[in-house]
Formats: structure tokens, sequence, C-alpha cells
């Protein structure tokens, strides 16, 4: 016999087997023991919250020739060929695929035919969303007059699509997310009868990430076991399967970001990429990690909310009181957008590391909350008795304003600038020529200056270009370009200047002193 997936092994057959629907399973069970069944039910809720499944145990209850409490006996022959699938009284609709006019109105012609056997046809439509304007207009009179005998249920996870005159004429039901803790104890159920060995922090792992959906949790847990089989089920060994991230790593991630680390945080990306984690998930995981510390910054009573181990939960207090809920919301916001938009980017890591870069250097961002962080980190800087230079911004502020402060000082021109460097900023375009692709489009827009210690800056308008041309290995490649080209070696220096007028107050342009060649070869 074939293997029957875990949601579909245990798909519930009556009402008592369905989980977290109390609301709607109680009311629809009294109306069919007082006979108040109505003609027409639209169910709304997210996937896998059980609208089909309730669908398919009413259709059997209203038809079962002996029910017990409401529920289908199961063992009656009306039950039997409903379950079966062989009964012509309960018919399912995929309006995914079979949402046009036409559809409608076969529905339409076969409603003037009874039952051939039991009390009610249940016409299931799935998906009712997907239908037309025309289908609906189609289906709408048959809806609002039926036939005694027919039942329709409309199931949808997008209610706010059917039409108004569609849902006046249905009972509607809201389907809620089902808890964790619910989602928790049916997994421990299927677990046990499936005689399958789990750690309680991996079943709860993968209820947390099911979202509210019980037939989720039942395809996760599937996956887990078959690719562990025969195993015990490990939380390590779920956080494989789903390419997910532990803990501890939000942690080791998190701290480096306080610490403004920009090499820190970028081998700990390094790491869960090499891990081979899913970058989109680790994205909405370490959005709720963020969410726990605010949770619990905020109060001490919220310890009870954290799904979270002792452990983790000390490493979590620790870190509330290194850094302020201010920050916390900022790095929120990042991570929330880059959520949405790492979900169709081909480009998920670069999207990661422009995120993780900008939570690292305030700066780069120029809202009120970017602003509160870069006067923290200043704050901290004179705390610790570290001398702030004048930034950028500052120095416009100054040349627009010298009677606030010192006066404006311009920066001096070399008394001599050795051959090498004049060689480099002569033949400049020639080099820019034998650069590679990923280099050329950030080094076009570059100005050079001097540096101490007769160094050669080349000061770049975009900070992040700036922090990636400065790693050690692009840095060595570019300069054995230049000495290639120039048969000297140069010692280079990348800075960030955005703004013209910034480079101006702070740099001397070399290429004003000296004259540039304004041939530009580019190699093959």
């Amino acid at each position: 016999m074939s293997y029957t997936a875990l949601y579909r092994k245990y798909r519930p057959h009556t009402f008592d087997d369905v989980k977290g629907q109390n609301h709607i399973v109680t009311t629809i069970r009294n109306q069919i023991k007082a006979d108040r069944i109505g003609h027409a039910y639209l169910f709304c809720g997210t996937r896998g919250t059980g609208k089909t499944t309730i669908a398919k145990i009413f259709a059997r209850a209203v038809n079962c020739e002996q029910p017990v409490d409401g529920s289908p006996c199961g063992e009656c022959p009306t039950c039997k060929a409903i379950a079966s699938g062989r009964s012509l009284n309960v018919i399912e609709v995929d309006a995914a695929s079979n949402n046009g006019v036409d559809s409608i109105r076969d529905i339409r012609e076969e409603v003037s035919y009874p039952p051939t056997e039991g009390r009610y046809k249940v016409y299931i439509i799935d998906e009712a969303h997907n239908l037309t304007s025309q289908a609906f207009n189609a289906l709408l009179k048959t809806l609002e007059e039926p036939p005694a005998y027919v039942i329709f249920i409309l199931a949808t996870t997008e209610a706010h699509s059917i039409p108004i005159t569609i849902m006046s004429r249905c009972q509607r039901y809201d389907f809620h997310r089902i808890s964790v803790d619910t989602i928790l104890e049916r997994l421990h159920e299927l677990t046990t009868n499936e005689k399958v060995e789990a750690e309680e922090k991996a079943l709860k792992y993968i209820a947390r990430m099911a979202d509210g959906a019980l037939r989720d949790a039942l395809s996760l847990l599937d996956q887990c076991i078959a690719f562990y089989l025969g195993q015990t089920l490990t939380f390590d060994h779920v956080l494989e399967v789903l390419g997910a991230v532990d803990t501890e790593r939000f942690s080791k991630l998190l701290r480096a970001l306080i610490a403004h680390d920009v090499p820190r945080s970028m081998k700990q990306i390094e790491q869960l990429i090499a891990d081979g984690r899913e970058l989109g998930q680790f994205s909405n995981d370490f959005t709720w990690y963020l969410r726990n510390l605010l949770l619990l910054q905020s109060s001490a009573d919220m310890e009870e909310m954290l799904d979270m181990s002792t452990e983790n939960l000390l490493l979590l207090k620790e870190e509330c009181g290194m850094i302020a809920a201010e920050e916390i919301m900022r790095y929120i916001r990042v991570f929330s957008e880059l959520s949405s938009q790492i979900r169709y980017s081909t480009q998920k890591r670069i999207l990661i590391e422009i995120a993780v870069i900008k939570l690292c250097r305030p700066a780069m961002e120029e809202d009120y909350s970017s602003i509160l962080a870069r006067i923290s980190q200043l704050e901290e800087k004179i705390e610790q008795g570290i001398v702030v230079q004048q930034s950028a911004s500052s120095s416009n502020t100054m040349q627009k304003n010298p009677g606030m402060g010192q006066a404006v000082s311009k920066p001096e021109i070399p008394k001599a600038i050795p051959e090498d460097i004049q060689e480099v900023v002569k033949n400049w375009m020639n080099i820019l020529g034998r650069m590679p692709g990923r280099y050329k489009g950030y080094l076009q827009k570059a100005r050079l200056s001097l540096g101490g210690d007769n160094v050669l800056l080349v000061v770049l308008e975009d900070e992040i270009g700036a922090e990636m041309l400065s790693q050690e290995d692009f840095r060595k490649e570019i300069t054995g370009i230049i000495t290639d080209s120039i048969g000297k070696e140069v010692e280079l220096e990348f800075r960030a200047a955005p703004r013209e007028q910034a480079f101006e107050n702070n740099y001397v342009d070399l290429s004003k002193i000296i004259n540039m060649e304004i041939e530009y070869e580019e190699d093959e």
C-alpha cells in the first residue's frame, strides 16, 4: 500500500476530532441536532485551519442515518459512501480551476434533481474567491432560493473577495488560527501513534513554524520524520531540515550589531550561508527574536508569552540592558522591510548584508530613529573618552554658519606629491579600464586624494562601496591592478564622502593639481 501523508491520514472524521475551532463545531452540531440546518454557509479563514475538513464532516452528518450527538456515525452505508467519495450527494468543486460561469450553470441544472440517497445534496465550493463575477451572478439566484434538499458550503481564504450579495445570503463562520499549544498537543498524539521519538523542543518549534495552520504543522513534521527516518527527531534535526537558525545564532548576531561591528556581523551571515540556512526564513525568525526582546524589555511579566528555553531567556534578559527600545524598533523596521523585499529577490545575500551594514552604520539613514541611534553612538564614544571627529555634515554646517564656531579651514595642498601617486593619478582612466566590472561601478565616481604616510586615498560617494573595497581581498586585487599598470606598488585606503561639498571641505582633489591622462584603455 502506498504511503499516505500525515495530514491526510489523520484528517478528522468526526466533530470531536477537530482541534481549535470549538466555536464553529458547537454551533454546527447544535443546528444538526435541532434540525435547524441552513441552506448556505461561508467558511472563512487562513489555510490549514479546517474549513474543508469541517465541510466534509458536516456533509456526512446531515446525511447520516444514525448521527451521534450531531456527528456522523461513520458506520452506516451513507457515511461510508461519502467518506470513500462514491456518493453522488456530496459534490466538491475546486473553484481555482472551475471558476467560470459554465461550471456554475452545470450546478444550477443539477440541483433540480433530488438526492438518490440520504436527505441532502451538499455542494462544497473550495477557494470560492476565485469564481468570476459572472459565475457569482449565476450562483446568486440558486443560492437565494435553493431547493429544500440542497446545501451550499463556500470555503475561502479571502473573504473580502466574496461579493456582498453572496455573503448576505450565507451564514458566515470565521476560522481562527490554531494556537501553538493546540498544535503541539496534536503533534504529540501523532508521534505517539507513529512510534516516532521526538524532542519536546523540536515539536514546539514545528508548532510555531506552522503559523496557526495545523495542516502545515503535519506537513513539516512529515518532512522532518522522512529525513531522519528511524532516528530521534531532535531540535537540531528540525533546524537543518527546515533551513532555520538556532536562537543562539541570533544572540551572536544581535550582539555584533549592538557593538556596530561590521566584520563580526558579516562573519555570522557568512556562517549561516555556509550552513545552508534559508535566508528568507532567517529574516523572519530574527524579526521574531527582536520582537521577543522588545516584549521582555517592556515588562518582566512577558516571560510566559515567550516560546524560549531557560538558557535563551537568560541571554535575552542580558541583551535587554545592552540596547534601547528605540534601537530595537529600528532593527525591527529594517528587517521587516527586508522580509518583504527578500521574498522575490534573486540576491538575498546582498540584501541581508546591506541591512546589517545599515544597522551598524546609523549615519547611512536619515529617519528619526536612525538619528537617535547616531546620537546614542556619539554619547557612548564620549563616555569612553574617544575623540569624536567632525563629520562631513557638520563641516557643511560650519561652512554655512562660520559665526557659530571655529573658522572654516580648507585642506592644505601638499608640498610634495610622491611620484608613484602622481603616476596613478595621471593614468587613472587607463587603470579604470583594466578594472573588473564589480569594482568599476564604484571607482568611476571616486576621487583621488593624499593621506598620511603617502597613502593614496580613494574617496567614494557610497559608504557601502568604501566598506566593501576596504576588505583585504578586494583591496589587494585593486592594488595589484594598479601595480601592473604603473610598475610601482602604491598603498591604498578607501573612504566615503557622500556629498561633493564634504569631499571639498576635507580632502585635496589631486586631479586638479596633476594633469590626468584622458585615454581609456579597456582590457579584453
